[in-house]
Formats: structure tokens, C-alpha cells, sequence
């Protein structure tokens, strides 16, 4: 009984490659990172790899893979189907953007058009993919105000952190873009807190006198309605222990946040290839701290289902 790793390295994964894909659209689109090759093969390349690992590693979970596509045909009131539809698009701007960037070399134009609709399409998913959770009513921890705003957030903080990290690499290294990391990373940090704090306070009214209807004494299950366990309380009715959540929470501040910021800060009084390096660490340990975080998002949230087996 665990959450799905196929959905936790899809959201992390692609939040960041969609974060990474934005700004390099846009960045790059108005002639603030050069139209170096080597810089824009591989940026490109981390990016869509990143958004395409993330997609295929989504397919894990479905149960028959070979009827995926029929989740685009419900886009006018499924936010699956939304996203869906809103990740294919975003890969056509994307294309051309790389293309104009790698192979024509230049990021003006109609490539920085492409770029900049690349970004839309970047952020329109990642606001598909936070609407998938935040709409879900029978899950209190995901549906509310800290869940669209948190991906967005996570994808813009790690997204940074990747650009920052290769354009340390290749010596186009910027100030800005390190200084919008740190305040990216300790907003992320500072929501993060707050989306807990709300959790940890969060009363549920529903019990299951109220999802039976029936008054007057209390509702309690003899038997489960089924002899073997389900995707439910597989993925949506994990029991984290107590003192496994707070060590949890712990390593997530350190790796997705803490550590980060640190050493992007000691970037800062560091020559290249000094800073290349920090960078690209906090970049690796940003990444390995999202997937903490994603698991933990996952494993803490409690499906209104779970009153009919007495949780």
C-alpha cells in the first residue's frame, strides 16, 4: 500500500520540465539567454525530456495503457482530458521553438512567438494538472486553495533552478535568474508550510453518519464491502505513521528548499566553474527533494471512501 511512483515522478518530472520550457520561451524569446546552440540543444532537450518521462512514466498507471487516447475526448468536463489535450499542443510551439533556436539559431521572430506560446502552453498544463487534484471534492487536503497556486509555484521554483543550472554551465551564468531562484525556492518553502499548517488544522465534517445519512447513534462498518484492497485505499487511503510523516517532512524542507537555497546563495560569491557546480547540485537535490514531496502530497491525502472501511 503506497502511492503510485508512475504519478509521483509525473509531476514532479514534468512540473519542472514545463517550468524549465516557460522560461527558456520566454527568456530566451526576448533575447535575455543567447542563442547559443550547445545552450539551447540541451535546454530544450532537459525540457522536453523532462515533460515526455513524465507523460510515458503517467501511462504506468493506467490500467489498460493502449486506451489512453480516449481520455482527450472528454476534455469539455474532465481536467485529465484537459491536460492531456493541453500537453500534446504545447509540444507543437515547443517544436518549432527549438527548431528556430537549434537548428536556424536565432530566437527572434516568429521563434520567439513559438517561444512565447510554448510558455502558454507550458503554464496552461501545469494549471490542468493542479485543477485534477484541487477539483476533487472527497479529497479535503487537495481541494483547497493551496493546491493550484502550490503547482504552479513548485513548477516556477524548480524550473528556475534547472535554468539557472545550465546557464551556470555553459558560463552564461546571471545574477537575476540566481537571485529569482532563492526567492522562488523560499517561496515554495513558505508555501509548503502554510499548505501543511492548513492540512494539520483541517476538520472534515464528513463521517459516516453523514455520508450514510442515517441519525441517531454511531455508524460503524462490520465488514468491508470488498475482500481485497483497491486503487483507493492503495493510493488514496495510505496511513503515513506519525513519526514517519514528521522525518518525511523534514527531508523534504532540506532537499527541496534548504539545501537549495544555500547553495545557490554560495553561488553567488563563487567564480565559475565554482557556481556551475553548487548550481548544478542544488538542481539534482531540488529535484530528488520534489519526489519526497510529491509522495508525501499523495500519501497524506484521505478519500471520503476511506468511512466505509472505518478509517
Amino acid at each position: 500500500m503506497h502511492p503510485a511512483f508512475s504519478v509521483v515522478f509525473f509531476t514532479t518530472a514534468t512540473g519542472a520540465g514545463y517550468g524549465l520550457l516557460a522560461l527558456l520561451g520566454v527568456l530566451a524569446g526576448q533575447g535575455f539567454i543567447p542563442p547559443d546552440f550547445w545552450l539551447g540543444l540541451t535546454g530544450m532537450g532537459l525540457a522536453l525530456g523532462l515533460i515526455s518521462a513524465g507523460l510515458l512514466s503517467s501511462a504506468g498507471h493506467l490500467g489498460r495503457p493502449e486506451r489512453a487516447w480516449r481520455a482527450f475526448s472528454q476534455w469539455r468536463s474532465s481536467w485529465l482530458s484537459r491536460e492531456g489535450v493541453a500537453s500534446v499542443a504545447t509540444f507543437v510551439p515547443a517544436g518549432l521553438f527549438g527548431i528556430g533556436w537549434v537548428v536556424l539559431g536565432r530566437t527572434s521572430g516568429w521563434v520567439a512567438v513559438a517561444g512565447l506560446l510554448a510558455a502558454i502552453g507550458a503554464v496552461a498544463t501545469v494549471c490542468t494538472t493542479g485543477m485534477i487534484y484541487a477539483s476533487l471534492k472527497p479529497i479535503a487536503q487537495w481541494h483547497s486553495r493551496f493546491t493550484l497556486p502550490g503547482y504552479l509555484i513548485f513548477s516556477a521554483m524548480s524550473g528556475s533552478v534547472l535554468l539557472n543550472a545550465l546557464l551556470q554551465g555553459f558560463a552564461f551564468g546571471s545574477t537575476i535568474v540566481l537571485a529569482g531562484c532563492v526567492l522562488l525556492t523560499l517561496l515554495g518553502w513558505g508555501w509548503k508550510l502554510a499548505t501543511w499548517r492548513h492540512n494539520d488544522r483541517l476538520e472534515i465534517p464528513t463521517n459516516a453518519n453523514t455520508a450514510t445519512g442515517l441519525a441517531g447513534g454511531t455508524v460503524r462498518s462490520l465488514e468491508w464491502p470488498h475482500t481485497e484492497e483497491n486503487y483507493l485505499l492503495k493510493e488514496m487511503g495510505f496511513r503515513v505513521a506519525r513519526k514517519h510523516k514528521a522525518r518525511l517532512r523534514q527531508i523534504t524542507q532540506a532537499l527541496a528548499f534548504a539545501l537549495p537555497a544555500l547553495l545557490l546563495v554560495a553561488a553567488f560569491a563563487l567564480p565559475w566553474p565554482y557556481a556551475a557546480v553548487l548550481s548544478t547540485f542544488a538542481a539534482i537535490v531540488q529535484f530528488a527533494g520534489m519526489l519526497v514531496e510529491r509522495w508525501l502530497f499523495f500519501a497524506e491525502a484521505k478519500h471520503t471512501v476511506t468511512l466505509y472501511y472505518g478509517r
